[in-house]
């Protein structure tokens, strides 16, 4: 094993960021892939039953159901298999259920294997931005939790790009092909996994000290060793970090009436509501029923609506890939807020468009077209704020005795929330008709204030900063302090640490006396 263990430095980060988005981009192809499935003409003869609404919607957001579900099992037990492990579970669920759905001949079985193809799912996009946020230093830390979740996007805009190339070919190839290309994923992943670490926060959660002292060094650079400074100092400052929360540690029922002094449950809560604003803005309403909502309210044709789709996943692409370049430079909190009043803008657009041109007050051709503008618009600005920012935010704003809780719970809000949307779409717009996208123009412009009042900023801090902001900061009004909305890092955070490392220091030299002494 000693091969597996020579990367460091910054050829060790990019090998966990390999892991983390391979793993994301199976996320991301398996959500933009069955859009182009649910039109085929050859799915729907073997599952002639996907013409109804309902059961076209259950056959879809199961897999978020069964992500819900894997979500909320990482929940319970990820803190004690570690991340590495949670992420392998994940992997062979992730197979199984993939390959139950490429040779299904029944919709049960379909079925199944969505479900069990979203519970691995639901295990790694809950474990994956918390390992590569606990391995990352704070200057790029946004940075490459987003470069997981453009790889993601890069996956859902080759789903959607194959859909529409698989148009020509018709038969079982069309439906057939795209579900088992996914089997891709989990080789890159295997192979990564060979070469990485565990966590060395959750090496120091469950008291493993050397090996964490170890990987901090490895992460550090390949000249690093465990004496060096600063790989004392940031190891001294985590298990500090741990020890005071280990010392402040309130029971459930403080959590959960927040009565902690680390405020556990109002953080879970910030994270699980970032998750639930991304799903509840539409983007799987079109997401999972793109092709057919262009089908059905602009009047495309099926050839066209894949081809738009297509070109709509590259939109998407390059909004995240400008995310990348933003989000440290910006900060959490402006991108939201942007995002909250554009994408409702878009909505709002699109409705009355829609209104116009069913109503006959408009041409119907060129209005349909201005609603696809405004798709491709919601997905540019959904594409640079609430699709990267969510998945950022939940791996930085909770303490670490509660990181793998939180991000795992928000995780669950995401699916769930996922999984109510995609279930409903059709029938909404079967009833509802222009009245289902101004829903959604009114729920993306209540998240300003929500943001604006009662989100902290977690850009340029280090995750042990996130515990003084709210050691110090009881209030859950946040606005109107400076220091909680600047994206800087506050000087008060910078003296905090120097005091960890300082008590750390010595901490450690007193147990080196004991020992000492007891020699």
């Amino acid at each position: 094993m000693g091969l597996f263990n020579n990367l460091s430095g910054n050829w060790l980060l990019a090998c966990i960021t390999l892991v983390n988005a391979a793993s994301m981009s199976w996320f991301g192809y398996d959500q933009g892939v069955f859009s182009g499935v649910l039109i085929s003409s050859d799915f729907k003869h073997y599952f002639p039953e996907t013409k109804k609404a309902n059961i076209s919607g259950i056959t879809s957001s199961c897999f978020s159901l069964g992500a819900f579900c894997g979500a909320i099992f990482a929940f319970t037990l990820g803190d004690k298999l570690g991340r590495k492990k949670t992420i392998a579970l994940g992997l062979v669920c992730n197979a199984v259920g993939a390959i139950l759905q490429i040779v299904s001949w029944h919709l049960p079985q379909m079925i199944i294997g969505r479900v069990i193809n979203g519970f691995g799912m639901g295990l790694t996009s809950s474990t994956c931005p918390v390992y590569q946020a606990e391995c990352s230093p704070p200057r790029v830390r946004g940075k490459l939790v987003v470069v997981q979740s453009v790889c993601n996007t890069a996956a859902f805009c080759l789903a959607n790009w194959m859909n529409y190339g698989l148009f020509f070919t018709g038969g079982a190839l069309q439906w057939r092909f795209p579900l088992g290309f996914q089997l891709l994923f989990p080789v890159i992943v295997t192979i990564a996994m060979l070469f990485v670490p565990e966590s060395p926060r959750w090496l120091l959660l469950q008291d493993r000290q050397d090996e964490a002292l170890a990987v901090i060094a490895r992460l550090d650079g390949r000249d690093a060793t465990v004496h060096d400074e600063a790989v004392t100092a940031e190891f001294l400052s985590i298990r500090t970090a741990i020890e005071q929360e280990r010392k402040d540690r309130a029971p459930f029922k403080d959590v959960f009436t927040f009565r902690d002094k680390q405020q556990n449950f109002r953080r879970l809560l910030l994270s699980c509501g970032t998750q639930f604003m991304q799903q509840f803005s539409g983007v799987n309403a079109l997401g999972y029923y793109l092709p057919t909502l262009l089908q059905q309210s602009v009047g495309f044709t099926e050839q066209k609506s894949r081809l738009m789709t297509g070109v709509n996943g590259t939109i998407y692409l390059g909004a995240a890939l400008c995310c990348i370049l933003i989000i440290d430079r910006f900060g959490r909190r402006k991108m939201m807020l942007y995002g909250s009043l554009t994408m409702g803008s878009c909505y709002l657009v699109a409705s009355m468009c829609l209104r116009a041109g069913q109503n006959g007050q408009a041409d119907k051709k060129i209005m349909g077209n201005v609603t696809t503008a405004m798709f491709f618009l919601y997905y540019f600005f959904y594409g640079t704020s609430f699709a990267k920012v969510p998945w950022v935010y939940n791996s930085e704003v909770n303490s670490l005795g509660w990181r793998t809780r939180g991000a795992a719970a928000a995780t669950a809000t995401n699916w769930m929330g996922g999984f109510i949307v995609t279930q409903f779409t059709k029938v909404g717009v079967d009833n509802l008709k222009w009245g289902f996208y101004l829903i959604f123009a009114v729920i993306c412009w209540a998240y300003f204030p929500v943001v604006f009042f009662l989100y902290p900023e977690t850009a340029r801090r280090t995750l042990e900063d996130m515990d003084e902001l709210f050691l110090t900061h009881p209030s859950a009004i946040v606005f109107n302090k400076a220091e909680l909305t600047q994206r800087e890092r506050p000087q008060a955070f910078v003296e905090a640490e120097a005091r960890r490392i300082g008590e750390g220091a010595a901490a450690q030299k007193g147990e080196r006396e004991r020992d000492s002494g007891e020699v």
